[in-house]
């Protein structure tokens, strides 16, 4: 009796907390008189757990004092930072190597510490005047107190006084029974002293009733006497308010769950309609995106043809003389005799500012009766914007000279166009067919030692177009 009421005075009845149900420190709430702050932890400020001390004498929680040296780059102690900012130093910086283990309080350890308090505060703390007895004292229960103490006995320990109850009821049942063996007509005892231990034990508010120490009750007093009856009729009374209670309870749960669940299901599909509408709009502007990439790319090719017309014109001469400059003319060369180019054309030329528009063809290995042996230089006709304007066939004069570098002796070679070859008639397509020399120039004599036709792997080539003005 003495063990379960000093229990019962700091650590309620329905507290009785797990280690791993709190991480960190243990709340308040299990003491009912405020905790001492040396069994306090400076971080989370409830009861310490695993308690661990520093280099400047303050007590932290060893979870505590983990997560705050981990989240934080410079630790320091803040129970130093509120006494005196001015005085913290390097013994005021956490660290879990510079710890050690203290007085902290585990659980187990806070109950002794309770137990203690509690003995102390039955020897003296409590004055005598508030001191009351429990209200079952007249069945044997011998427990004294504040009003609150008592009040906390009374529902912690119901099944001492039940069991005192009890052996009450058995000696009343054994006292009849002797009466009843040896004649005497004797009044039977008072209920009273039962009644008014029943109504008080009424008294003792919702506490849940063991279903076993119910059971055995119920076995031990099997007599049909008044008092069993009536003991039984309450016990029941109590267990189906109880019960009625609960029930209330979790109806009014069940309620406010399917409200909560309502609410979320239209959440839900609130939810879920809005995905709808930014997936939609997702796809809308990917596709708005490819249109772009793709308007993008039509304009960049547009540019690049711009750009070429503008490098074409840029070079184009509108007198009918062009002079070609050919770089890298070995590896052409090389590339021609293998298969891989075998000829190339020149940038466009003009006879006139809106005259016939020309080209040159070369073919570095040769072409024709040339091929192998010589160069074969050509001249093209092009569809030009003005053609429609021109005398048809062409019929001027075509000059090619191949330039000697050292300006001693270029090559020179001319000619009349063929006024029924089709390569002069007024182009249908693009460009007609190429015609002129394709015996130019023999090919072992590009390197000649007199003349310079080749000088730092370039060649220059000029057209001169005979024009009437």
């Amino acid at each position: 009796m003495a063990e379960n009421a000093t229990d019962t005075v700091l650590v309620g009845p329905h507290l009785t907390p797990d280690e791993n149900e709190f991480p960190f420190g243990y709340p308040t709430s299990i003491c009912q008189s405020t905790p001492e702050p040396k069994y306090l932890c400076c971080g989370c400020h409830n009861v310490l757990k695993k308690a661990l001390q520093t280099l400047c004498g303050h007590r932290y929680c060893s979870a505590c004092l983990s997560w705050i040296v981990r989240i934080s780059k410079n630790p320091i102690c803040s129970r130093c930072k509120e006494e005196n900012p001015q005085t913290v130093g390097d013994e005021s910086f956490l660290s879990e190597e510079k710890t050690h283990e203290c007085g902290g309080i585990s659980l187990k350890d806070h109950k002794q510490t309770v137990t203690k308090i509690s003995t102390e505060e039955k020897d003296g703390l409590v004055p005598i005047e508030v001191q009351g007895m429990c209200s079952f004292a007249d069945i044997g229960c011998s427990f004294k107190g504040s009003q609150e103490m008592v009040k906390e006995h009374e529902v912690s320990s119901l099944p001492e006084h039940l069991r005192l109850l009890l052996e009450l009821v058995s000696q009343v049942k054994a006292h009849n029974r002797e009466k009843k063996v040896s004649g005497f007509s004797h009044a039977k005892p008072s209920g009273k002293p039962l009644e008014r231990n029943l109504s008080d034990l009424q008294l003792q508010g919702a506490v849940e009733i063991n279903g076993d120490l119910e059971a055995d009750c119920f076995r031990a007093a099997s007599s049909d006497s008044e008092e069993e009856l009536a003991l039984q009729r309450f016990m029941k009374e109590k267990l189906l308010a109880e019960l009625q209670e609960k029930l209330l309870v979790f109806e009014n749960i069940v309620t406010v769950l399917n409200k909560e669940v309502e609410v979320s299901h239209l959440a839900i599909v609130a939810s879920v309609h809005q995905s709808g509408l930014t997936q939609d709009l997702i796809l809308s502007l990917e596709q708005r995106v490819i249109d772009l990439q793709q308007t993008l790319a039509q304009k960049d090719l547009a540019l690049t043809k711009l750009e070429q017309s503008l490098h074409l014109l840029e070079e184009a001469s509108y007198d009918g003389v062009y002079l070609w400059k050919i770089t890298n003319f070995t590896r052409r060369c090389h590339e021609s005799a293998c298969g891989r180019m075998i000829s190339q054309f020149s940038p466009a030329f003009y006879t006139a500012r809106y005259g016939y528009k020309l080209c040159l063809r070369i073919y570095f290995n040769g072409d024709g009766t040339g091929k192998g042996t010589h160069l074969s230089l050509f001249i093209v006709v092009m569809k030009g914007e003005y053609d429609a304007l021109l005398e048809w066939p062409f019929r001027n004069k075509v000059t090619f000279m191949l330039l000697d570098q050292n300006n001693r002796e270029h090559v020179i070679d001319s000619f009349h166009p063929d006024l029924t070859s089709g390569s002069f008639q007024r182009p249908q397509g693009e460009s007609n067919i190429a015609s002129g020399r394709p015996m130019f120039f023999p090919l072992n004599k590009l390197q000649s030692p007199k003349h310079a036709y080749v000088k730092d792997d370039t060649v220059f080539l000029k057209c001169v177009i005979e024009t009437n003005s």
